[in-house]
């Protein structure tokens, strides 16, 4: 182990509770994905997870199930246990990747286009109701009526109702709405817009309030952890525009908080990735990552 001394959590805002996975994606997203097939050390996974406030048995216990679940690959080193990612955790991770540096958390380029998926399902078919209606909400869909969702722009679907078997239960339409259409109203209507603009609100001032009380100036050394600080602020920012379907610009309401979130989001996230990196190659031990 090394000799860097974590930080402790109360170096951090208060906010949501953070699940262990999530940091663990965090960590593994932002220091292993790109430097090639590698396993990390058990040991260097925990030091590194202490910074983001997570304890050793919940970072081992973590990594347990993120094995059962297909998401990580164990590989013994002699007596030491390595941690790798599979392929499973390597498409979430490129995806989420995607969604925190491209995407954007702000709709301003809107064609005007909507993807409508319907469906109608046996009653006894709960659990497959449920699956369907958790799947459409995360990937940016909302109930307009029960049985007929609706997102903006033109999503691909088909992978996911593939994937749940539920293709033959579901139609799939593109389209644009009347004149005649309120989308504002209808957006209010289908999309909690309170909560989803609580949460930006909410991050935006506890961080910026972090920030101007000075825990983040430290680069490793000082008040601030990089490093932790990193792994929450990428974990709970992802959290975040994961409930946002991303609904066109024009039609929120005056004041949207995403983009001044999205700011302070990127302002932390540029002052600690050079610093959060220099830490993370000093704790990490790794070795390639043999073909399974």
């Amino acid at each position: 182990m090394h000799d860097e001394t974590p930080q402790a959590a109360t170096d951090f805002p208060d906010g949501p509770q953070l699940r262990p996975q999530s940091l663990m994606f965090a960590f593994f997203g932002g220091h292993v994905l790109e430097e090639g097939p590698l396993c990390v050390y058990s040991g260097s996974v925990i030091e590194v997870l202490a910074r983001a406030g997570v304890g050793e048995q919940a970072v081992r216990s973590t990594l347990t199930r993120m094995v059962n679940r297909g998401l990580l690959r164990r590989q013994r080193e002699g007596r030491r246990m390595y941690f790798g990612l599979t392929p499973q955790a390597t498409e979430i991770l490129w995806n989420g990747k995607k969604r925190l540096w491209d995407t954007g958390a702000v709709n301003d380029d809107w064609d005007g286009t909507w993807t409508l998926l319907g469906f109608s399902l046996p009653e006894s078919w709960q659990r497959q109701r449920h699956d369907l209606r958790s799947r459409l909400a995360w990937s940016g869909f909302g109930p307009l009526y029960s049985g007929l969702w609706i997102a903006p722009g033109d999503f691909d679907v088909s992978a996911l109702v593939s994937e749940l078997g539920l293709a033959a239960h579901v139609k799939i339409f593109h389209a644009t709405a009347d004149d005649a259409t309120d989308i504002g109203l209808m957006i209010r209507d289908t999309w909690d817009l309170d909560g989803v603009g609580a949460l930006y609100a909410d991050f935006d001032k506890r961080w910026t309030d972090w920030l101007g009380s000075g825990s983040g100036s430290g680069s490793g050394s000082g008040s601030g952890d990089p490093l932790g600080t990193r792994l929450r602020l990428t974990s709970e920012w992802l959290r975040i525009i994961r409930t946002d379907p991303r609904l066109p610009a024009r039609h929120l309401p005056a004041g949207w908080p995403a983009r001044s979130a999205q700011d302070t989001f990127h302002r932390i996230a540029e002052h600690t990735e050079d610093p959060a990196n220099r830490l993370a190659a000093r704790l990490m031990e790794t070795t390639p990552l043999r073909p399974s």
